[in-house]
């Protein structure tokens, strides 16, 4: 069943922003993992490739929005005492129940680091709420028997810079097949309800509003893409072929698109 939990923090030291990277909230999450289930967070470190969660990068909770954009880079530190969010999402079944204690018996006096910060989380949020679209969760067959098989327009937020890998070298540009093989990957690998490939053959880019931006990265900086892409449906397609593309679509509130997603990046939801 996948989730998206959104865990409320709260800095008790300044965080640089040299903290605030993909890197660091990787490894902060890796920290909270092992503290309830080591075997766990050393199985989580050593996935190479389709790793079963995704991170956001630290939110500020007053921060004016951007359209559908998250904030993703910080020229100063996050005070102390300010209210922080987190999103981070869980693929595999069996990660919430093993993670449970975390939240279960969640200590608020208890210091976590990101880097040399001190932080603490205060609440998590498993549900859906009217000031927080990120939190929800749903099973795999929910996703798949509620999607729907009429819709032929999908309008995806890409709310973090999302890249893609082609070949050796990295392309920010959201064609069909990177954005739906990317969801059908994950989809296949975790669902248990396995989707062909060949449904993206009917999806065409109807509109688009998007540009590059860079992402900081300790090897260099990464390129991808952020704003506004629809696709659509086109031709004679079976029904069932609609809700496949519907229920990935779905999805992607909770696996994200393309690279570097337990990093922050390739954060996406569906406008409605």
């Amino acid at each position: 069943m996948p989730h998206s939990l959104i865990l409320n923090l709260q800095p008790r030291s300044p965080i640089s922003p040299h903290y605030l990277t993909g890197k660091h909230l990787h490894a902060l999450f890796l920290t909270l993992v092992s503290s309830v289930d080591q075997p766990l967070g050393d199985r989580l470190h050593e996935q190479k490739t389709e790793k079963a969660f995704t991170l956001s990068p630290l939110q500020i909770h007053d921060r004016a929005l951007r359209g559908n954009r998250l904030q993703w880079e910080y020229g100063r530190p996050i005070a102390p005492g300010t209210s922080c969010w987190w999103r981070v999402s869980l693929l595999e079944d069996s990660l919430f129940s093993r993670l449970a204690p975390l939240w279960l018996n969640l200590n608020p006096a208890q210091s976590w680091h990101l880097g040399s910060a001190d932080l603490t989380i205060t609440s998590v949020l498993g549900t859906p709420q009217p000031t927080q679209p990120w939190a929800n969760f749903s099973s795999y067959a929910q996703l798949y028997e509620q999607a729907s098989e009429e819709t032929k327009q999908i309008t995806f937020a890409f709310c973090t810079p999302t890249t893609f890998r082609q070949g050796k070298y990295d392309s920010a540009l959201p064609t069909r097949e990177c954005v739906f093989h990317s969801l059908l990957n994950r989809w296949n690998q975790y669902s248990g309800i396995p989707f062909s490939e060949d449904i993206v053959e009917c999806l065409f880019p109807s509109f688009f509003d998007i540009q590059t931006e860079l992402v900081n990265h300790p090897q260099g900086k990464w390129a991808g893409c952020v704003g506004t892409i629809a696709y659509r449906i086109l031709g004679d397609v079976p029904s069932a072929t609609i809700r496949q593309l519907n229920t990935l679509a779905d999805f992607a509130l909770y696996a994200g698109v393309g690279r570097k997603t337990p990093m922050g990046m390739g954060m996406v939801r569906r406008l409605i």
